[in-house]
């Protein structure tokens, strides 16, 4: 079943109550948060979603927060960063990790259909044999539950490997077969094959920062890979290890990010602080039903965007773009670094 279907009206109907349910039982269970609320005064009633108290995400990278007993714990998952920062840290129970792939599924599945696809990697194998698993490796090891035959772009030492490609092409080329790279390693290495992609249905995130160096837009992205490999059906995707299962898509018109039906944004005014106009950028603030072990269910991001439009796109609910980093604010490390690396 797809998970974009609600209109915003009807999307702001479901979610409050869950995620005011969730602030209270995030409330009961992780002191430090209760402190937090305390703090600031947030009692409610929430009359809006935009109304609920947030987190400053970095607040991951500094504290220990999590709702469920430490016995509990399944998982713990870490951001990346570049060298010297601190990573995030994100606290799974049994519960949360399972719904984390099973909701990536379900979103991805708006593009994908409903069964596994062959699958071009941007990449090289080495990248998800490396023991100290690195954030693009568990990136990629993440979206290879997503296909099948899988065929990495690159050689283990990170050179083209365009006889590998041309042989998944042989055997997959006249049928849909994703492909997934971070967004700079498929802007750099799919134009370099010079091969016809046109059955491809390209996922790709992050690098924005390096490809924005180059002048490299969103609309020149999709138009260059168009012109030269072929691709049409192309997917950008927002998101973050501290809100692990909740992506936020691009529709197949390219036109902007689309909020699946268990998560939404608000952009606020980084000098009021309140919930800024269509048009008008902003902080994003993400939010999601996913983070049941944990406070991260309503997230102030370092990330600047801005919304289009509501209920106005092919898909229902609100449509945005991520505009780029606030100033000052660290790099994230997952994308734009490790794009530096490989070139």
């Amino acid at each position: 079943m797809s998970v974009f279907t609600l209109a915003q009206g009807a999307k702001e109907a479901v979610l409050l109550p869950e995620l005011v349910a969730l602030t209270e039982r995030h409330r009961r269970a992780c002191l430090p948060y209760r402190r937090i609320l305390d703090a600031i005064g947030a009692v409610g009633p929430y009359e809006r979603v935009a109304d609920l108290p947030w987190l400053p995400v970095r607040l991951f990278k500094t504290h220990e927060l999590r709702s469920v007993p430490e016995s509990a714990v399944f998982r713990v998952l870490t951001s990346s960063g570049t060298t010297g920062q601190r990573p995030s840290r994100v606290y799974l129970d049994r519960e949360a990790a399972a719904a984390q792939p099973r909701m990536l599924a379900a979103t991805l599945r708006a593009v994908l259909g409903g069964r596994r696809l062959p699958m071009l990697i941007v990449d090289s194998r080495s990248v998800v044999r490396d023991p100290t698993l690195s954030a693009r490796g568990a990136g990629v090891l993440g979206m290879m539950n997503f296909g099948r035959d899988h065929t990495f772009v690159l050689d283990e030492g990170g050179g083209l490997d365009a006889e590998a490609v041309k042989g998944f092409l042989a055997r997959h080329g006249g049928a849909p077969y994703l492909i997934f790279g971070f967004t700079f390693m498929a802007w750099s290495h799919l134009r370099e094959l010079g091969l016809d992609l046109s059955q491809g249905v390209l996922i790709h995130s992050g690098g924005w920062k390096r490809l924005a160096e180059q002048a490299v837009d969103h609309a020149t992205f999709r138009e260059r890979l168009g012109e030269e490999c072929g691709l049409r059906r192309i997917h950008d995707f927002y998101g973050m290890v501290e809100q692990i299962g909740t992506v936020f898509l691009e529709g197949p018109d390219g036109g902007g990010l689309y909020c699946p039906d268990f998560a939404d944004v608000v952009i606020r005014d980084p000098e009021t602080w309140q919930e800024a106009p269509v048009g008008v950028p902003g902080l994003i603030e993400v939010v999601s039903t996913l983070p049941t072990s944990y406070p991260g269910h309503v997230l102030l991001t370092e990330d600047l965007g801005v919304v289009h439009g509501v209920d106005d796109g092919v898909w229902p609910g609100k449509r945005f773009s991520v505009l780029g980093r606030l100033p000052r604010a660290e790099a994230r490390g997952c994308s734009d670094t490790a794009a530096r690396t490989a070139a």
